[in-house]
């Protein structure tokens, strides 16, 4: 197996390789309007670092979000392509359950800027998603009286009790859980939750 991991739905892009026994490979960048230049690079150093090409490749997995329009759908699009021209397995990952799959918390919520000042978010008990993924405003996930890992939790610090943990996805989690055959997997279809900003204006009458 050498399985290629990718997640977008943040603005933290990021890449990893699987040898099956463990990474080794992985590059991540940060820009919260840049995905679509930055993947494909971190791809690139991803592989280099492995020491392998695309060509090598046996599987896919991508985060699925949710998370904004834009961002969320060029992952997609890019495991899509990968898995159809190099003929890999795709496996698609709630975003959110990547974040829980790093941290060794019993229960917990995990929530990542879903901006117009809302979370993307979902309870996990024991690593396992037991609700969401949903999007709401940060207090309603407060009354839920639980520790909050995930940039959500830092940008809403005065709302959301912030427990230690990673603050975005990593491509090196998402890898891991997936060879450990621990993911709950989703086709490779965007999470959006919601409708995008960008509309198509109407006619005029």
């Amino acid at each position: 197996m050498l399985l290629l991991a990718i997640d977008t739905a943040t603005p933290a892009i990021t890449a990893a390789v699987h040898d099956g026994s463990r990474v080794i490979g992985e590059a991540t960048a940060h820009g919260a309007m840049a995905h679509g230049e930055l993947l494909a690079s971190q791809i690139r150093e991803a592989l280099a670092r492995a020491g392998a090409a695309a060509a090598d490749l046996t599987d896919v997995a991508v985060g699925v979000g949710p998370g904004p329009y834009t961002g969320l759908r060029v992952g997609v699009v890019t495991a899509l392509t990968l898995a159809q021209t190099l003929d890999l397995t795709p496996h698609g990952v709630c975003t959110l359950d990547i974040l829980a799959a790093d941290t060794d918390q019993a229960e917990l919520i995990v929530a990542t800027d879903a901006r117009r000042k809302e979370v993307y978010w979902a309870r996990y008990v024991d690593g396992v998603r037991v609700e969401g993924p949903a999007v709401d405003k940060p207090a309603t996930v407060a009354e839920l009286g639980l520790p909050v890992v995930g940039r959500g939790a830092e940008i809403y610090a005065d709302v959301l009790t912030q427990s230690p943990g990673p603050l975005d996805p990593s491509a090196a989690a998402l890898a891991r859980l997936v060879v450990a055959g621990r993911a709950a997997e989703l086709p490779l279809e965007p999470l959006y939750l919601r409708r995008p900003d960008a509309t198509v204006p109407a006619a005029r009458a």
